[in-house]
């Protein structure tokens, strides 16, 4: 097997991997045979390259390549062993932020290449040569408004700047006028390609990349990342086009779709408009005020709502970036474990946007092994809030709160949320009163049927289970609970 077969095995079988990691990674049960799938996938793009650059390169060149490597892979291998689950997200944003400017560098460097060795010696036919153009400008483009939207959204989701939008006057016709710019740009950079131009054309990106996730509120990042992600796909999908590597083609488009579609799901979740997320068009300033409490709130002890719980038929756990923060999902867990041995129903309600990137909770309580039956999505569970004991809302806010749906004027109005003041008793957890991401303030705190139980997350949860566990209390003998069930095996 020649060196060329070799290299174009690895690429079907890698560009496989990535499919089946992709597969895995969609359901809680496979989505750790997804990540096996994707890093072996990624193992063996790594091997091709390196076959490829020791077939058309000198050995001290690859010598380089398999340093940084080693490099970029203990740098991956320290910050994954270092980022708390709480850090994900703006984690990830960074790495899309990496993606987007290694885009622009290939483009750069594939714009010098010809320039300086001309088509005939990169081995581009004439009259392909403006697409090559095209696709120089395009990837740059692409790359370059992924690098700063993702810079930002990091920045945004780390708390360095404001989440909230920027609201330049007339900011939809900034970005339509960008766009139109850049067609105009590429159509005279495929006629007469130049320096000029090139520079033109990643200013125009910066400053659009920028602009386009800077408008963009805070209650609405989690769709940024998902947004970014797809970026991200097609950036490196323009860099395969100018590298001549079908992998990494495959690998962006594969990316690009489903980072697409993900930001579709998140869009319909958000009663948002796929076209306005695209182009940064939503996400409106919550009004002067937003903090303001809106009547008087009740407060409890974690002995009342262990009692509360002790009592109790059914349960619903709605968990939030509150829950992240506070490392809360193990007494939680344990928590549920607890009342399910004394027959309480208990079950899970995560809206799909809860926390500050798609699947960030469902992640948190599978680490937990909380069983996987028993967390549902919005739309398995709100229907059955009306029918439920006590809602506990560990850290959530805005994926709970009814000026979604009551008020025509709030920030998130339309926003499909899950109804947990329709319950019998719900029990808020949160440090203080202040209002959510999206600098909304939340009407569910003043309901009657809403108490407030301040404090760290973790603390409340685990001075709840020992009020449960202790001998001779009310809660501890479970009164009014159901016959015994055992709880599914995690």
């Amino acid at each position: 097997m020649t060196s060329t077969t070799a290299t174009q095995a690895a690429d079907i079988v890698a560009a496989l991997l990535f499919i089946f990691s992709l597969a895995g990674l969609s359901q809680h049960r496979t989505s750790r045979a997804g990540v096996v799938y994707g890093i072996g996938g990624m193992a063996l793009a790594l091997v091709a390259t390196v076959i490829v650059a020791g077939r058309d390169i000198s050995g001290g060149s690859v010598a380089l390549i398999v340093v940084m490597m080693v490099i970029g892979g203990a740098a991956g291998l320290w910050r994954a062993r270092q980022v708390e689950m709480t850090q994900m997200p703006e984690l990830i944003a960074v790495l899309h932020s990496f993606v987007g400017l290694a885009a622009v560098l290939v483009g750069w460097n594939s714009y010098y290449e010809v320039e300086s060795h001309g088509a005939a010696q990169t081995r581009i036919a004439h009259d392909l040569l403006r697409i090559h153009h095209a696709e120089v400008f395009i990837g740059i483009f692409i790359g370059a408004v992924t690098f700063t939207g993702s810079i930002i959204a990091f920045l945004k989701l780390s708390a360095r700047i404001k989440s909230r939008p920027l609201m330049l006057p007339g900011k939809n016709a900034l970005n339509l006028g960008a766009l139109a710019a850049f067609v105009a740009l590429t159509v005279w950079f495929t006629v007469s390609p130049n320096l000029a131009l090139m520079i033109a054309v990643t200013v125009l990106a910066l400053a659009l990349g920028w602009h386009l996730v800077a408008s963009i509120g805070g209650g609405d990042m989690p769709v940024v990342v998902s947004m970014l992600n797809s970026y991200s796909g097609w950036a490196a999908a323009a860099a395969g086009f100018l590298l001549n590597n079908n992998l990494l083609i495959v690998t962006g488009a594969l990316v690009g779709s489903s980072g697409a579609y993900l930001s579709y799901i998140m869009c319909k979740a958000m009663n948002r408009s796929f076209i306005s997320v695209i182009a940064g068009g939503f996400g409106i300033e919550a009004p002067s005020g937003g903090d303001t409490e809106q009547g008087e709130h009740r407060e409890a002890s974690a002995d009342e709502v262990a009692e509360l719980l002790g009592e109790a038929r059914s349960v619903i756990i709605t968990p939030g970036y509150g829950m992240a923060v506070a490392q809360a999902q193990h007494p939680v867990a344990e928590l549920t474990r607890t009342l399910r041995e004394r027959g309480v129903e208990v079950r899970f309600g995560v809206h799909p946007v809860a926390g500050r990137l798609p699947g960030h909770m469902n992640v948190l309580l599978a680490e937990a092994k909380v069983p996987y039956d028993i967390v549902l999505e919005m739309d398995e569970i709100n229907d059955d809030f009306g029918d439920t004991s006590v809602v506990l809302v560990i850290g959530a806010n805005d994926t709970v709160n009814p000026a979604a749906t009551e008020d025509p004027t709030s920030p998130i109005a339309g926003m499909p949320v899950l109804r947990v003041w329709e319950a019998e008793n719900v029990i808020v957890f949160k440090r203080s009163m202040a209002s959510g991401y999206a600098g909304v303030q939340n009407p569910l705190f003043f309901r009657d049927n809403s108490r407030m139980l301040f404090g760290d997350a973790k603390q409340s949860v685990e001075a709840i289970l020992r009020s449960l566990t202790a001998p001779g209390t009310p809660s501890a003998v479970g009164q009014g609970a159901r016959p015994s069930q055992q709880p599914t095996p995690a």
